[in-house]
């Protein structure tokens, strides 16, 4: 069966909205759609829902069957390894036909009586979209701090639970970020607070359990930057963070003295990154300071924290960056990346011994994971690779050996990871730039040009999308397709550098990076024309939309999931969500310079009278971070303009936002529905 031919799209209404900027005139027919109180509004976007299904109905049937596949991969009834907080052990853990995760503990000993702290199948109940986040034990153990979202639009209110009694207190907290963090008194609770309208984390709040009025302790006045607070691992600090794309700034406070003022760690300066963690009586930095583009290590004194006074531990390094450190009693563990690869390295404070973890394959992914105690030999990272299911493995860091506390389990009987194959290949770019890419597919699949072949990137913020193992792509991977992660510019994968060359004003960069990857693999005969496919989501949905207004004849189809893709009109608009904190990933359109980079590749203003390939475009209508009309204006321009008869379908989730449904496995109907519309362009029905 194939898609209805006899029901027509829905046709958008044109109501020419004129844009004025730097004597630059843009007329946007479809602003009006910005208006999510507009029953106008809604009718449009359940129109293209009811279309999306009607087009997909014949569909419906292998979706459930994909469904059923994914989520017989899952081990329903599962759970975390157990970590040590405290004098607790902590525990999340699924049960079988429940969406939502249940936590946990245990005193002492794994042995001891499980106490049940949230039951998150219960808090769900009622709600449409349900999530909890931010978990916070006081420091006696008795309360238990949380935040929990019903819209999907990451505001979170904070309540307070009484483990004792296991009911609620009266502390009632909303528009936050869900997180909060206790000081030593287990009476007060400092907070971050959101802006109603842009939803900006702009200030830090005191609360004192049982009372109404809150303190302000901080507000962030530039509105590039966010804050939040935390507590250092040391237990010893209550830390305030500014932060933007470029620059950061720390304020402190002792966690016995919950009633002294925050301290200043070190005044901004625009372009000095750093992050700072707190070990006996220094505070340790890993900063960019000094051209230091990859990073190094840095320490001072609690008392003596300004810049003449840091001293260097681990020096800069052209080929490495360091992403991150881990601090333990006796040990300091270094996260870096070096050719795009996972490194940890470990070294003893007393410079007994400086070593790294072995790692043999070019496309895994490793990482140290929960690691809440201080003093302890042992080390938690996780490990997995495009073939290798995650393994979370405990390393004693002192006699050098592992223990694998669990590996993911793969049920349904049909996998083995020697089904597979995974590589790493290299396209070279337009300016000569050689490109990474990590390739996963199954053994024994011949290159001939015939093969189904999905390429995904994200490719922005310097965020790294590494070679991860996943149990939902082998729905893809056993029926022919193969699989490509693009590491392009614009993302962290061969270090900083590769980042700054990927955004701003060398954002086309990270385009013509994807394209020259899709342009290999057509070389190569991975693939073809006819059987390549992109998809990329929130900014890669960004890259999505501009290599289809570049190179639109190389993709039979795309996914553009909550694509961030009206870039000028977003970007001067800073009564939304995220915009002004932006600026130094995209620059300020009101700077004319910036302004015409970004409409010469925006995806929205670049829509011209050709073909484009089959898509299906996805929204959530209480997204906060791409908000919805992007994607819905985008439809409905294309569908304007374009002159192809391939298929446009635009699927908004009514109920959620940025991050789609909420659930485990209701998450899972959309991953089925995406695999499905791919597979039905190869002809694939089962």
């Amino acid at each position: 069966m194939t898609k209805n031919s006899n029901i027509h799209p829905p046709v958008a209404k044109q109501k020419p909205h004129t844009l004025k900027k730097h004597s630059d005139v843009r007329v946007d027919n479809y602003f009006w759609m910005n208006d999510r109180e507009d029953p106008e509004v809604i009718d449009y976007l359940k129109r293209e829902n009811d279309y999306c299904d009607s087009q997909m109905a014949h569909t419906k049937d292998f979706q459930n069957e994909l469904f059923e596949e994914m989520k017989a991969r899952i081990k329903e009834d599962d759970s975390s390894v157990p970590y040590k907080y405290n004098g607790y052990w902590y525990i999340t853990k699924f049960e079988k036909g429940k969406d939502y995760p249940i936590y946990t503990r245990k005193k002492e000993s794994l042995d001891s009586p499980e106490e049940l702290l949230f039951d998150c199948n219960e808090m769900a109940k009622g709600h449409s979209y349900f999530k909890l986040v931010g978990i916070s034990i006081s420091p006696d153990n008795h309360l238990a701090a949380f935040g929990v979202d019903t819209t999907g639009r990451r505001q979170y209110t904070i309540q307070v639970k009484n483990l004792n009694t296991n009911e609620l207190t009266s502390d009632v907290i909303e528009n936050t970020t869900g997180s909060s963090s206790w000081a030593n008194d287990n009476k007060t609770l400092f907070y971050t607070k959101k802006d109603e309208t842009t939803l900006r984390a702009f200030q830090i709040y005191k609360h004192r359990l049982g009372e109404t009025k809150d303190t302000l302790m901080y507000e962030e006045s530039d509105d590039t930057f966010g804050t939040t607070v935390y507590k250092s691992k040391s237990r010893k600090y209550i830390i305030i963070a500014s932060y933007s794309t470029l620059t950061n700034e720390y304020h402190i406070l002792n966690a016995d003295t919950p009633e002294a003022n925050f301290e200043l760690f070190q005044p901004r300066k625009r372009g000095v990154e750093y992050s700072i963690a707190h070990y006996k009586d220094h505070f340790y930095i890993l900063t960019n300071k000094d051209k230091a583009f990859n990073f190094k290590l840095m320490k001072c004194l609690e008392s003596e924290r300004t810049f003449d006074k840091w001293e260097e531990v681990i020096g800069h390094r052209e080929d490495v960056l360091i992403e991150n450190i881990d601090i333990f009693k006796d040990y300091l563990v270094i996260s870096e990346r070096q050719n795009g690869l996972n490194t940890i390295r470990i070294r003893r404070w007393d410079n007994g011994s400086d070593y790294y973890l072995p790692f043999d394959n070019e496309t895994y992914t490793a990482f140290t994971s929960t690691n809440v105690d201080f003093d302890t030999e042992l080390l938690r990272y996780s490990y997995n690779s495009l073939t290798t299911p995650a393994s979370v493995i405990e390393f004693n860091m002192k006699t050098k050996t592992k223990n694998v506390l669990k590996e993911q389990e793969v049920l349904g009987g049909k996998f083995n990871k020697d089904n597979y194959i995974s590589e790493r290949i290299w396209a070279t770019a337009t300016d000569g730039t050689k490109i990474p890419m990590s390739v996963v597919y199954k053994k024994g699949l011949k290159k001939d040009g015939n093969n189904p072949l999905l390429q995904y990137a994200y490719g922005s913020y310097g965020s790294t999308v590494d070679p991860y193992f996943s149990t939902i792509r082998l729905s893809l991977l056993d029926r022919g397709f193969i699989y490509v992660i693009a590491h392009v510019r614009g993302g962290e994968y061969l270090g900083r550098q590769w980042y700054e060359n990927g955004k701003l004003l060398k954002k086309q960069n990270t385009f013509d990076d994807f394209i020259a990857c899709s342009n290999h693999l057509i070389e190569k005969q991975y693939t073809s024309k006819a059987h390549l496919y992109a998809m990329g989501g929130s900014a890669g949905g960004l890259l999505i939309g501009a290599i289809i207004n570049k190179a639109p004849e190389l993709y039979n189809g795309v996914i553009a999931a909550v694509p961030f893709v009206d870039v000028v009109t977003t970007m001067l608009d800073d009564s939304i969500p995220l915009t002004t904190g932006e600026y130094d990933e995209w620059g300020n359109p009101n700077d004319e310079s910036y302004y015409n980079y970004m409409k010469s590749y925006s995806p929205y203003d670049n829509i011209e009278p050709k073909a484009y390939p089959n898509m299906l475009v996805t929204a959530g209508l209480h997204d906060s971070q791409v908000q919805y009309w992007e994607p819905a204006k985008w439809v409905a321009k294309l569908r304007e303009m374009k002159t192809d008869s391939n298929r446009l379908y635009l699927k908004t989730n009514m109920d959620a936002g940025h991050g789609g449904a909420s659930g485990r496995f209701e998450s899972l109907r959309e991953d089925a529905e995406e695999f499905a519309f791919l597979l039905d362009l190869e002809g694939i029905s089962s």
